[in-house]
């Protein structure tokens, strides 16, 4: 079985990061990004919860036992 010549593994050690970093630095960018747009989306539905609020109309309590009353004769 053929060693692996130190020529061989010193360019590997050199090309390796050469190849990971900007990898690596595109991912960063990417995640960032999609961070920020994560954080503005929450912001804009915090700032818009209290709008909803006001316009939610309350509903009346359920009365299923009211309804049932009217047909029951003792």
């Amino acid at each position: 079985m053929a060693t692996m010549q130190w020529e061989f593994i010193v360019a590997l050690i050199i090309a390796i990061p050469l190849i990971l970093f900007p990898a690596a630095f595109v991912w960063y960018l990417n995640v960032g990004g999609i961070y920020q747009a994560v954080k503005r989306l929450v912001a804009r539905r915090a700032a818009r919860e209290p709008e909803q609020a006001t316009k939610t109309e309350v509903l009346p309590a359920n009365r299923v036992g009211v309804e049932h009353q009217k047909f029951w004769k003792p």
